[in-house]
């Protein structure tokens, strides 16, 4: 019972920055933890950021140093800031949701982020 919708996702060139932003509604007290995955064109939908309501944060290793992800944990609202984009950032980028209840993870509808050279 968690409705999870994105927004901020745009063309940018390399070297460029961006700020997606996602939005739980119902359930949030159940939430303790959000996150970022992406999907490209023809491969599997990876890791990106997550976050947990005590702050504990960890990045995949091709994001580190580059993106940072943020949580407002009274409105369970969570960003991702991503800076130094690169082409290879190119994905649909996924909102993600893990709560206590039944079921326990939840997805966004996705939004398109497109770094140009």
């Amino acid at each position: 019972q968690v409705q999870l919708v994105e927004s901020g996702g745009g063309l940018v060139q390399a070297g460029g920055s961006l700020r997606l932003s996602c939005a739980a509604s119902g359930n949030i007290f159940s939430i303790w933890a959000m996150g970022w995955h992406r999907q490209a064109p023809g491969k599997q939908r990876e890791l990106v950021a997550t976050i947990t309501k005590y702050g504990n944060t960890n990045y995949a290793g091709s994001v580190k140093g580059r993106f940072t992800i943020s949580m407002d944990n009274s409105k369970k609202a969570v960003y991702l800031q991503m800076n130094s984009l690169k082409p290879e950032d190119t994905a649909v980028y996924y909102c993600s949701a893990s709560s206590t209840g039944y079921p326990n993870n939840y997805w966004g509808q996705g939004t398109q982020v497109t770094v140009s050279s």
